[in-house]
């Protein structure tokens, strides 16, 4: 596992309890480094390798695109490459970043969620980057997974919603953009969903997210209810600064692909955010 020092790590390890799991951080791994990737790759041998490395801060992205492209689609490609000699599979995490300002629309001309199967559009430097490692991925190795995950909710709070709960219980009032929707992912569904994606032997990109579309105002509001914290919740829109990356407005992920072709239905974003407030003690 690579990035083995992130939120999302923690749980892939445990979700693989009584397998030989080797958790690589950025120190003991960097993934940009082409030679060390095949060297540690070759050298453990592994029969699947599970990808959680990436530059993820995305105003950082945007600031220096040459260092989202080495961790975000070199780090990748590096990886496949390595697979690919010694026959390993590999898990890529992706993100919904690499859907853009264009919102699909179905039969009934209502949004509804992006498929595996629409088209990416990034609007960021981020969403760039992560869209050329999943093509990558995809050209280099057969035996690959890239899956997308959306708005992570850990266990330590050092997310979205942990940032409101301190905010709203210091100053009793916080700001939330309400022009962004997308699909919450409580680490504690994804660490047993990408294990089940690893061992399935379909190959192709799947989206993993818990159900379900929920604006960040509105996933605001139901995390302090459900702390049982006061404070004023004031919508705003979502900045236009040059020292801000772009976001895009409507991102929510749709599991029909992953639900049909046999994979287990994820708990709603509700009981995904109930549950990460239980991990960490806030649930009221």
């Amino acid at each position: 596992m690579t990035g083995g020092d992130g939120r999302v790590a923690r749980e892939v390890v445990a979700a693989f309890t009584g397998h030989e799991v080797t958790a690589l951080g950025r120190r003991q791994l960097d993934v940009a480094d082409e030679a060390a990737v095949a060297a540690a790759v070759q050298e453990l041998g592994p029969e699947l390798v599970v990808n959680g490395a990436a530059m993820t801060d995305v105003d950082g992205c945007e600031r220096d695109p040459d260092a989202a492209h080495r961790a975000n689609a070199l780090g990748p490609w590096w990886l496949a490459r390595a697979c690919a000699r010694t026959g390993a599979t590999l898990v890529h995490l992706s993100t919904d970043a690499v859907f853009g300002s264009q919102v699909p629309t179905g039969v009934d001309d209502r949004p509804r969620a992006f498929t595996e199967f629409d088209p990416v559009a990034p609007v960021s430097a981020y969403g760039r980057s992560k869209v050329a490692g999943e093509a990558l991925v995809r050209e280099t190795l057969r035996r690959h997974h890239v899956v997308r995950v959306a708005w992570v909710l850990d266990r330590a709070g050092t997310d979205f919603v942990g940032a409101i709960l301190r905010q709203a219980r210091e100053h009793g009032r916080v700001e939330v953009v309400a022009d962004q929707v997308g699909s919450p992912s409580w680490v504690g569904d994804l660490g047993p969903a990408l294990r089940e994606v690893a061992v399935s032997g379909r190959y192709g990109t799947v989206h993993r997210t818990n159900r379900g579309a929920v604006s960040r105002v509105d996933l605001a509001r139901t995390a302090l209810r459900l702390a049982g914290v006061d404070a004023e919740v004031v919508p705003v829109d979502t900045p236009a600064r040059a020292d801000v990356a772009p976001r895009a407005h409507w991102s929510p992920l749709d599991d029909r692909h992953a639900v049909l072709s046999g994979l287990t239905r994820l708990p709603t974003w509700e009981d995904g955010l109930r549950s990460a407030l239980a991990a960490r003690g806030d649930l009221a």
